[in-house]
């Protein structure tokens, strides 16, 4: 277990093992990172934190950058979950949305403004949580490490001061600048024990918050995301 004393306001995430596991929540109004390989199930758990903010009536809202609206409302719904109080704002490359072009012409980095415009536009000025799938589209739009690490400063510091929101960026596994900027980061991984695959949650940081250091297992059901944080990942 990681030491230490909450002084935080903090929120559920939806995931009762996880939020266990986070000692009740994430701090309200910081920026985390969601990482994980394919199919690990970044995008459910990011979406129970969007549908738990929903329950409690606040507003929330869902960026994609990669897949299409329609598909994120039906994988989500054969999970059962109801997003009909979810705001999804697509800016996927079918979207035919003039952002992605603008990203990907882009020069000095990730047009912030413009996704400032498009949640005013679209929610107003008050967004309590906002998750942006994936952060990996706006690298790619971008030419330096060093205008991406600027430029997601600026879009982290634009969504906590501007609409004083919880943020979750998701991202694919491996080592980015991204790691170091965020509050705090959460890894899915799939590990081998005794010759069979087993999801594993790990929280990699949480600043200004005691957490659990060890990788709990979880599983994918028909319900979503469920985490066992009395459990090791050797001992399912």
């Amino acid at each position: 277990m990681n030491g230490g004393v909450d002084l935080f306001e903090k929120i559920p995430t939806g995931v009762e093992g996880l939020d266990v596991m986070l000692k009740g929540g994430l701090i309200k109004g910081r920026t985390y990172l969601i990482k994980g390989g394919p199919g690990t199930g970044k995008t459910i758990l990011s979406m129970h934190f969007l549908v738990e903010g929903a329950k409690r009536g606040e507003n929330v809202v869902y960026i994609t950058l990669e897949e299409p609206e329609n598909e994120v409302r039906e994988n989500m719904e054969t999970l059962g979950f109801d997003l009909s109080n979810v705001t999804i704002v697509d800016l996927s490359p079918t979207s035919g949305h003039p952002i992605f072009s603008s990203l990907m012409g882009f020069e000095s980095g990730i047009d912030v403004k413009t996704f400032e415009n498009i949640l005013q536009d679209i929610i107003g000025d008050n967004i309590d949580r906002v998750v942006i799938d994936s952060i990996t589209m706006l690298k790619v739009a971008t030419p330096t490490e060093t205008e991406y690490r600027a430029s997601l400063l600026r879009l982290m510091r634009t969504l906590k001061v501007k609409f004083n929101a919880t943020t979750v960026l998701i991202s694919e596994l491996g080592n980015g600048v991204e790691d170091y900027l965020v509050n705090g980061m959460i890894e899915l991984r799939t590990i081998e024990v005794k010759g069979r695959a087993v999801r594993g949650i790990k929280i990699v940081k949480m600043r200004g918050s005691d957490f659990d250091e060890t990788i709990r297992p979880y599983r994918i059901t028909n319900r979503g995301i469920e985490v066992y944080p009395d459990l090791s990942v050797f001992e399912v």
